[in-house]
C-alpha cells in the first residue's frame, strides 16, 4: 500500500542511513524544527518524529508546510514511536486505537512509513501462551490501522536474561520468537532489530541473514562492556556503537546490507557518560562520530 502515498520531503534512500532518536542519547528537543536542526547540523541523515506534533502541524498548515522543512534541510523523517497504550487496560487501548488513524495518516502525508515499539520479555501475570494471545490480539488492529496508510510496524525484542529473571514467566525475547509473533499479527509487521538485544539473546548474524528486507522495519545499534558474561549483561549499561568491539558492527551492518535493508540505523547507547558531556551539541557530535566510524566498516 505504501507505494500509493507520496514520499515528498523524506526521500526514499537506496541504502541504510544514519538516523537520530534525540531522547535515546539524552538530547532534548521541543519541536520538529529542533529535531531537524539537530540531525542536519550533526551528521544524521534522518530523525524520528512525534506523530502527534506532525498531525497538528499538517492539520494547521498542510503536509507541504512540514515536508518543506525536511527538504530544505535534506533530512529524512525516518520513523515514529507507536503512541498507543496497548500495554494496560482494554479501555486505554481502545481509546488510543480511535486516535491512531489520524496519526498514521499524518505520518504518511509526510512520507514517514515506519512505526515501532518494544515488547517486555517477561511477565508476572501471564504465562507464555496467554501472553502471546494478549499481544497478538492487541496488535492485530494496530497493524491493520497503520497498514491502511502504508506503514510497517516494527516490534523490538528485549534480550538480557538479567531482566527476564526478575519476573515469573518468560516471554518472547529473541529474533525467531519475535518474527513468529509478527507473522501471527499481520503482513506489515516485522522487527525493530537492536544489535544489543540480538547479542544478549544469544542471537547471531546468521539469523539476520535468513531475514527478508521486509522483515526489518527499524534498527538500533550500540555496544556493551567487555568482561561481562552474556547472561549477566544489564540492559541499561551499554556503549556507543563500535566502542568496545563486543558486538561486531561490521558483521551486523554487513548482514543488513546483504539482505537489502534500506532504512534508518539509530544509535541507542544508554551510556551514562553521555550525560556528563557539556551540552547537547557535544552529545550529538560524539554519537555521530561513532556512527560514521561503524558505517565506514561496510563501505
Amino acid at each position: 500500500m505504501g507505494e500509493e502515498h507520496s514520499h515528498a520531503g523524506c526521500g526514499k534512500p537506496e541504502s541504510m542511513y544514519i538516523g537520530l532518536s534525540p531522547g535515546a542519547i539524552g538530547v532534548r528537543v521541543e519541536n520538529i524544527s529542533q529535531r531537524i536542526a539537530a540531525a542536519r547540523d550533526h551528521g544524521f541523515a534522518g530523525v524520528e518524529i512525534d506523530a502527534n506534533e506532525i498531525a497538528n502541524l499538517v492539520e494547521a498548515g498542510g503536509a507541504e508546510s512540514v515536508t518543506s522543512q525536511f527538504e530544505e534541510a535534506d533530512v529524512i523523517a525516518c520513523s515514529w514511536g507507536l503512541p498507543t497504550d496497548w500495554r494496560s487496560s482494554e479501555e486505554n487501548w481502545k481509546r488510543d486505537l480511535e486516535k491512531l488513524p489520524r496519526l498514521a495518516k499524518a505520518a504518511a502525508d509526510i512520507g514517514c512509513y515506519r512505526v515501532a515499539t518494544w515488547i517486555m520479555p517477561a511477565s508476572n501475570d501471564l504465562q507464555f501462551d496467554a501472553n502471546l494471545k494478549f499481544h497478538v490480539e492487541r496488535f492485530k488492529p494496530i497493524a491493520e490501522i497503520v497498514g491502511e496508510f502504508g506503514h510497517r510496524l516494527g516490534l523490538e525484542f528485549v534480550g538480557p536474561k538479567t531482566l527476564r529473571d526478575k519476573f515469573k514467566y518468560e516471554f518472547v525475547y529473541d529474533l525467531p520468537g519475535m518474527m513468529n509473533m509478527a507473522n501471527w499479527i499481520g503482513p506489515n509487521v516485522g522487527l525493530l532489530l537492536d544489535s544489543w538485544h540480538l547479542y544478549t539473546s544469544h542471537g547471531s548474524v546468521a539469523q539476520v541473514l535468513e531475514l527478508h528486507e521486509s522483515d526489518v522495519v527499524y534498527v538500533h545499534v550500540n555496544d556493551g562492556p567487555l568482561g561481562v558474561p552474556i547472561d549477566e549483561q544489564l540492559d541499561g549499561v551499554r556503549g556507543l556503537p563500535g566502542e568496545t568491539g563486543l558486538i561486531n558492527m561490521a558483521e551486523f551492518l554487513g548482514a543488513l546490507k546483504q539482505i537489502g535493508y534500506s532504512g534508518p540505523v539509530i544509535p541507542e547507547p544508554f551510556k551514562k557518560e553521555l550525560g556528563d558531556l557539556p551540552d547537547d551539541a557535544a552529545r550529538l557530535d560524539t554519537v555521530s562520530a561513532s556512527m560514521r566510524k561503524i558505517f565506514a566498516l561496510i563501505e
